[in-house]
């Protein structure tokens, strides 16, 4: 899963960055336009060590979440302050997240307005979409027997300029997949951070912003950014006692992805074995047959069977055999839905 970080210049993009990935990277700086910053997280999973623990695999992996933090947007621009060349690699996410300043500006010493930025970024996303749209039904005008993709862009268009998110509008099936390809950002999954200073590390979500992320249908988190990513540097054995001290019971990485689970709606799967226990996310509702294709798509193409057992009816009973013996081992199709924590292994044949 890939999560874009966006956001206006000095919103602490970086140190959300840092905070979240646990790398040490330097606030503000990019090496050239059009470059990012790569961070990969491990989801925790307690699910996946217990299971560890009894195979003693090999090899251990847990889910993962590849964090992109993108340079600042400008404003300045006349039209979209998104660089072409960061558009094009924000529609390659599977998620965006803005990181919003709750604190004054570092250089102006304005206070922060974050319905303000929230807004205009808001517009930059859908401004980027409306452009896309508007090409592409210049071109079908040159093109015969599109009317279907034209009926369905003129209702995109629609949408965009009443400055409505396509992530709010229903799809069909069959729409959903013709708008796969465009990457369109205003239907991404979107989250937002607000990052204040420490003394309101554990403030509740302002009014007036849970306003805003009620009526958008977005979650939102708040994070004191700075005072996050100096613990995150801190030996881990040192970490609880420094987020208990700022009352909080959990780092910024562990509720940020818990959000993102739940924003996303993403379940995990897992796979046992001497050689291998790992776990592997998927969205919900998710089939069988897709569910292998994540593994490996020669398992998807000769996919013959999903043998499953439930995580804690495998945890209860302790062995294969005995979950055998109990009937607990299920044997289902290629339109199985799969569940979370549902522990599978693939029949196939190619």
């Amino acid at each position: 899963m890939k999560v874009g970080i966006v956001g206006l210049p000095r919103s602490g993009k970086s140190t959300i960055f840092s905070a979240l990935s646990g790398q040490d990277v330097p606030v503000g700086t990019f090496a050239e336009p059009g470059t990012v910053h790569l961070g990969t997280i491990k989801v925790p999973d307690p699910r996946v060590d217990e299971l560890a623990r009894r195979f003693r695999p090999r090899k251990v992996t847990y889910a993962e979440i590849v964090f992109v933090d993108f340079p600042p947007s400008s404003v300045a621009r006349s039209q979209t302050a998104l660089e072409p060349s960061m558009v094009a690699q924000m529609r390659e996410m599977d998620a965006l997240v803005q990181v919003v300043r709750g604190f004054p500006d570092p250089l102006s010493g304005e206070p922060p307005q974050p319905l303000r930025d929230l807004e205009t970024f808001k517009s930059e996303l859908l401004l980027n979409d409306l452009v896309l749209v508007e090409r592409r039904l210049d071109r079908l005008k040159k093109e015969k027997g599109k009317e279907r993709e034209r009926s369905l862009l003129e209702r995109l268009k629609q949408a965009l300029e009443a400055e409505l998110p396509l992530r709010r509008q229903q799809w069909t099936a069959e729409e959903a997949t013709q708008l796969a390809g465009f990457g369109f950002l205003s239907r991404k999954p979107f989250l937002v951070v607000l990052n204040v200073a420490e003394e309101h590390a554990r403030d509740p979500m302002p009014a007036e912003v849970q306003a805003w992320l009620e009526r958008e249908e977005v979650p939102g988190i708040l994070l004191a950014g700075q005072i996050e990513m100096e613990i995150s540097r801190l030996p881990e054995a040192d970490r609880a006692a420094f987020l208990s001290d700022l009352g909080l019971a959990s780092s910024a990485r562990d509720r940020f992805i818990r959000m993102a689970y739940t924003a996303l709606d993403l379940i995990s799967f897992l796979t046992t074995g001497e050689d291998e226990v790992r776990a592997w996310t998927i969205r919900r509702g998710t089939t069988a047959l897709k569910a292998a294709g994540k593994i490996h798509s020669d398992i998807e193409r000769g996919f013959i069977r999903a043998e499953v057992v439930a995580y804690d009816d495998w945890i209860q009973l302790g062995s294969e055999a005995k979950v055998r013996e109990a009937g607990k081992l299920r044997l289902e199709g290629k339109e199985y839905v799969v569940r979370d924590g549902d522990i599978i292994h693939f029949r196939f044949n190619v």
